[in-house]
């Protein structure tokens, strides 16, 4: 291994040629027409001069990581954060939407009647009658009409949101295939049934008791499968009381007549009931990116966010670094180290740093996703496209953070660094 510190020092020429200067005089090369006539004077020093060359880069690299710990564990962390800030992030809201997706599959009713702007993925309300629900049976193709309302609260542990359906839970259970696995169906206007997701991630059982609603009691009285839609169901005229909302429901689901097209139903509906809003129950939850909008502006935000920290956090690392090792920078020059060597070794020590930072920021990510997942029951799906941009983040990031202190080094003047102290 080299240490470029060492080369600043041969105490046999200082003592020959004491009479000529310090050591640091004869080093700078004063009295000399230049730094290569000042490396003939000395044999010690020419001899090394040939021998560098011969020097392994990988010590060279990994012996100036580690001569400054702290200052390599801040920038580790910095690249760190922005791998995890990509990877979070595009993890939940790609496991939130595989899970509404999945959860949506089970419903059976093929159509969603309900309002324009009546139902959203964080917010509903309950403003279409239940009136309806009579007018959409005596549609030609439809077989059934299930009133839904719907209310959106914050978790019970403080962290994302629930979701709440009051239906009728016989007659939903019946067209939508679900079945109970302990207990019975909510009678009850303070009664829910859970689904065996809830119960198991959540450790609930029959009889326990939740607070949902302004912190209104209500006791679980069943566990259901498979997972349909909301994972908490009450009766629909329990939640119509706690809304205010006698009479009124978020959307009706209907169910289409076996053999008949959901289509040509969906445009007799439009036609016999003019003036309200029809989706197909298997587009509703087409993906979280079309529920919320502007989501993908903002993890493109977040992503470019993540690489100008990745780079500054590496650039001002590096900075500081060839400011504290200026003479060592001027000692390789002046042993005949060229522009491209010297920016070589300091993106070798940036991309060393880099890659590091990488492998912990995935670690953190995969650990901090699984926590997550235990504690509040959220789901991360992290997918290769968004492992590979998190990649190219971290590894552009400190290249590109570490360019302009290695052109600075480069440029460096030889006698005025092996002068600097």
């Amino acid at each position: 291994m080299l240490n470029v510190r060492a080369l600043a020092t041969c105490e046999d020429c200082v003592r020959l040629n004491s009479a000529s200067g310090s050591r640091s005089a004869l080093i700078a090369g004063e009295g000399a027409r230049g730094p290569s006539e000042a490396l003939r004077v000395c044999p010690v020093v020419a001899f090394r001069k040939m021998s560098y060359r011969y020097v392994r880069m990988d010590n060279l690299v990994v012996s100036n990581v580690r001569q400054r710990p702290i200052r390599t564990l801040v920038s580790v962390a910095g690249v760190a954060l922005g791998v995890c800030l990509v990877m979070l992030f595009t993890g939940l809201a790609r496991g939130m939407s595989e899970d509404l997706q999945r959860r949506a599959a089970n419903v059976r009713a093929e159509i969603l009647f309900t309002r324009p702007g009546s139902m959203q993925l964080t917010g509903s309300t309950a403003n279409l009658s239940t009136k309806y629900v009579e007018l959409l049976k005596q549609v030609d193709g439809v077989e059934d009409a299930l009133p839904v309302v719907v209310y959106v609260l914050q978790g019970n542990r403080g962290f994302g949101f629930e979701r709440i359906e009051g239906v009728e839970w016989e007659h939903y259970a019946r067209v939508n295939g679900l079945r109970i696995e302990s207990g019975r169906g909510p009678q009850a206007n303070d009664e829910i049934i859970i689904d065996v997701t809830k119960a198991r991630n959540n450790q609930m059982a029959v009889g326990t008791s939740l607070k949902l609603l302004g912190d209104r009691p209500y006791r679980v009285v069943g566990i259901y499968a498979p997972e349909s839609t909301a994972r908490v169901k009450t009766t629909l005229a329990g939640l119509q009381e706690s809304l205010e909302s006698p009479g009124k429901c978020t959307y009706i689901l209907v169910k289409v007549r076996e053999g008949a097209n959901k289509v040509d139903v969906a445009k007799r509906i439009d036609q016999q009931i003019p003036g309200n809003k029809i989706q197909f129950t298997d587009e509703v939850f087409a993906g979280l990116e079309k529920s919320i909008p502007y989501l993908g502006v903002f993890l493109r935000v977040l992503v470019g966010l993540a690489a100008v920290v990745s780079a500054l956090v590496v650039m001002l690392a590096m900075y500081t670094t060839i400011t504290e090792r200026t003479r060592e920078i001027g000692i390789l020059k002046a042993m005949g180290a060229s522009r491209r060597y010297i920016v070589f070794i300091i993106e070798s020590e940036a991309l060393l740093i880099s890659a590091v930072g990488l492998v912990v920021g995935f670690v953190l990510s995969f650990a901090a996703g699984y926590l997550i997942h235990q504690f509040y029951g959220l789901y991360f799906a992290f997918s290769w496209s968004w492992a590979l941009t998190a990649a190219a983040i971290g590894i552009l990031g400190g290249a590109f953070g570490a360019l302009y202190p290695a052109v600075r080094a480069s440029g460096l003047d030889p006698v005025s660094a092996l002068a600097y102290e």
